[in-house]
């Protein structure tokens, strides 16, 4: 759940300040995947997953922004959707949400 809290926070900083962000969904031992999101207006977004050379076992997931920072994305081809970043932020946190009701139970 941490690392969708993570998900969240950094969505929100697109929202205030139109930056370009990195998120993790896949650690694997020679590499990771990510999701780059940006938004020029803080409103539509640009999703693409890719890949980075980083190894997924030299960072911590739990505070990926502090021990991981991408400079060698490299897209997937035909792996991108544009979307509204609210309903983006939306749809992170109902899973998070749904995570947590399913650990409480």
């Amino acid at each position: 759940m941490r690392l969708l809290d993570q998900w969240a926070e950094h969505l929100q900083r697109v929202r205030l300040t139109g930056v370009t962000i990195f998120l993790p969904f896949d650690f694997s031992d020679q590499c990771t995947a990510w999701l780059r999101v940006s938004s020029p207006n803080g409103s539509q977004t640009t999703v693409e997953a890719g890949w980075s050379s980083i190894e997924g076992w030299s960072f911590s997931p739990s505070d990926f922004a502090e021990t991981a920072t991408v400079h060698d994305f490299e897209s997937v081809v035909n792996a991108s959707v544009e979307c509204d970043l609210g309903d983006l932020i939306a749809a992170v946190a109902q899973n998070r949400d749904s995570f947590a009701l399913d650990a409480s139970s």
